[in-house]
């Protein structure tokens, strides 16, 4: 019966593992965005502004906390019955806690529990985006001809600069079309009630898709894994292991060149909001065009090699990040921001292809997701509030030696995955 089944056009498989990772990145950057510019006095008003940032900060980082937990519990599914019915549900997950972050009250109307309700929101859109990313990658990979992983394991990547795009264009409009006091009551609110507008359209691509020929011929074979989390770390810890450090630097990188670099930036620096929004949406174009570059070299070389030299492109840029940003020169602080993001696409855009490669169809779902989101614990939860007490108590040179330290951590990891080059069947 499996024979008759018609695979969904190259297009469609594409198109569904973009769409879904660029509302699902769109929902979670608007938080970071929210939380570099507004969420701070909005929901944390009794400390100082510097712990407001902090605070907000915080909540940022608990969706990576929750990310594992999405990525354990989607991956179930995922490995049990099938790839499609699991990304629809992980995007349902994610963009209704979204939408109701437009409807919460601020600290100045309910005290404390806005706050607390913006908490749990955020624990459930980590839990969304945790099922989601292993899920479009393997949409991608498991369908991709033997000489194109990277090529198409890179779409579900690009909707990391897509939804920032998305995200941070409609903030830069809201605060050039409003006051600050408007935007301080409810322009805010807009991004968040949007959501819900691309969630159904990614809702709409995605349940027009059929299984992925992986899964079916894994399944034809054997029964599905009963615990794969459980077999996942009996079988497969080595890989497990390595792949999460492996993906560190990702996102080291790209927190430090968003939400830290805009809280850095306006609060620090002084820079206009609107000013530096706008270099920041040009400079994710660079992101957008590693990422490119990354999928295609990897198909000539392979995703370990690419993300090899992502890693040390990034200890480069980590070492610079200090002396550049320091000048207070918004071209310096641009070329760095792009020279940040540009290898960001070369620690990320590979990935799509590598992670999965780690492990075999039956779990794969599983290890892709948790490799990936405990990854983001280590490597993105931390990161703003560390890089903020950095700069207050060393300087922004010690922000920069932390992204060096990361990309070195990833480079170990990759260099302990050297026998694990395996092909996404």
């Amino acid at each position: 019966m499996a024979d008759t089944i018609q695979p969904p056009s190259t297009r469609r498989i594409l198109l569904a593992s973009l769409t879904g990772t660029s509302v699902e990145f769109y929902d979670f950057y608007i938080f970071a965005t929210a939380a570099s510019l507004v969420f701070g006095p909005l929901f944390f008003g009794g400390f100082a502004p510097s712990a407001q940032l902090i605070w907000a900060y915080t909540l940022l980082g608990l969706a990576f906390l929750s990310r594992p937990l999405g990525a354990w519990a989607f991956g179930h599914f995922g490995d049990r019955i099938g790839r499609k019915s699991t990304l629809v549900a992980s995007l349902m997950v994610m963009g209704l806690s979204t939408l109701l972050i437009a409807f919460l009250p601020s600290y100045e109307t309910a005290g404390w529990v806005g706050a607390f309700l913006l908490a749990v929101l955020r624990f459930g859109q980590g839990f969304g985006l945790g099922g989601e990313w292993g899920g479009a990658a393997l949409l991608a990979v498991e369908n991709a001809p033997p000489n194109m992983k990277g090529r198409y394991g890179m779409f579900p990547q690009l909707g990391a600069p897509v939804g920032f795009i998305a995200a941070n264009g409609l903030f830069l409009i809201l605060g050039m079309a409003m006051t600050q006091q408007q935007f301080m009551d409810w322009g805010w609110r807009l991004p968040f009630l949007g959501s819900a507008v691309l969630v159904g359209v990614g809702l709409w691509v995605r349940l027009k898709l059929t299984e992925t020929a992986a899964f079916r011929e894994a399944m034809a074979h054997a029964e599905p894994a009963k615990v794969p989390i459980a077999e996942l770390f009996r079988a497969h810890l080595v890989p497990t292991v390595a792949g999460t450090f492996a993906a560190v630097a990702c996102f080291a990188t790209y927190y430090l060149a968003t939400a830290f670099a805009l809280g850095y930036g306006t609060k620090t620096l002084g820079v206009p909001k609107e000013t530096f929004l706008g270099i920041q949406l040009v400079t994710i174009l660079f992101m957008a065009g590693g990422i490119l570059l990354a999928g295609w070299w990897s198909d000539i070389r392979s995703p370990r090699y690419v993300l090899i030299a992502g890693c040390i492109g990034t200890i480069v840029t980590g070492v610079l990040m200090g002396p550049m940003f320091l000048t207070g020169q918004l071209s310096l602080i641009a070329v760095w921001l792009a020279l940040a993001l540009f290898m960001m696409g070369f620690v990320y855009g590979p990935l799509g292809a590598f992670l999965p490669s780690l492990f075999p169809p039956r779990v794969r779902y599983t290890g892709a997701s948790m490799t990936f989101n405990i990854a983001g614990i280590l490597g993105a939860a931390p990161v703003p509030a560390v890089a903020q007490y950095l700069s207050d108590h060393g300087g922004l040179g010690y922000v920069g030696y932390y992204l060096s330290g990361s990309a070195i951590l990833s480079l170990a990891a990759l260099w302990w995955t050297r026998h694990h080059d395996a092909k996404v069947a």
